[in-house]
């Protein structure tokens, strides 16, 4: 691992708890093998481009990494009807990632949704090099899993893999689609791919409770959460 430069941000509002603060610390690096990272996110780091990141908040714990148990995991009823509705319908496809106009689009739309939604913050329109510098160029080589229906794409989803699991980055999809309940088939899809490849663990990312758009992460059980006080993943739900 290259790190270039490593910081921590001064306080300021909390992008997951608006009533809060957060601090983060940074590394940025330049290279990195997905063992390294693997190490990083047992300790509660995560990753987007080449930042990694975790919180470091003063008095506030409520940002939990949660993974879930790829061998122990159990479908509820609604996961299972999902997975019968889109098996067949929804065509998975994975490759390098790419930025192309159709991807930009997609990824507007999703935002300019969750911006009424979830009272995301309003954005400008996604450029071709800002989405390059967010999920195309990576420190170690990442998949990008595009799903279709008939040729037309309606979700696109960023992977890591590393040697205990897979990471699932980011994800965004067509709000048309929604019945289609793309942001959970994207976790089945993962948790499938992790049990084919024989890994352990599909990680995903920061469960925090009271924040809408990350409560949904605890429903994918047995899972475990990061202990930040001993350091040890512990069992969750």
């Amino acid at each position: 691992m290259h790190t270039l430069f490593t910081f921590t941000s001064p306080p300021g509002p909390c992008g997951y708890l608006p009533d809060r603060d957060w601090r983060l610390r940074y590394d940025i690096v330049r290279d990195l093998t997905p063992a390294e990272y693997g190490e990083r996110m047992r300790h509660g780091w995560r990753r987007f481009g080449h930042a990694l990141f975790r919180p470091e908040c003063d008095g506030c714990r409520a940002c939990l990494p949660l993974r879930v148990d790829v061998a122990k995991f159990t479908p509820g009823r609604t996961m299972k009807r999902l997975a019968k509705e889109n098996a067949g319908a929804v065509t998975l496809h994975i490759g390098k990632p790419s930025v192309t106009d159709e991807k930009l689009d997609l990824y507007d739309k999703f935002h300019a949704f969750q911006v009424d939604f979830k009272d995301w913050p309003e954005r400008g329109p996604e450029t071709a090099d800002a989405y390059a510098d967010s999920f195309v160029d990576n420190p170690f080589a990442v998949e990008e899993w595009c799903y279709s229906v008939e040729d037309r794409l309606i979700g696109v989803g960023y992977v890591d893999v590393v040697p205990h699991g897979l990471s699932l980055i980011y994800f965004y999809y067509d709000p048309a689609e929604r019945d289609r309940s793309p942001g959970t088939w994207n976790v089945l899809c993962g948790l499938a791919e992790a049990a084919r490849r024989r890994l352990p663990h599909v990680y995903l990312g920061y469960f925090v409770s009271g924040c809408r758009s990350l409560e949904y992460k605890a429903r994918f059980t047995p899972n475990e959460v990061l202990d930040w006080a001993s350091g040890e993943w512990v069992p969750f739900r």
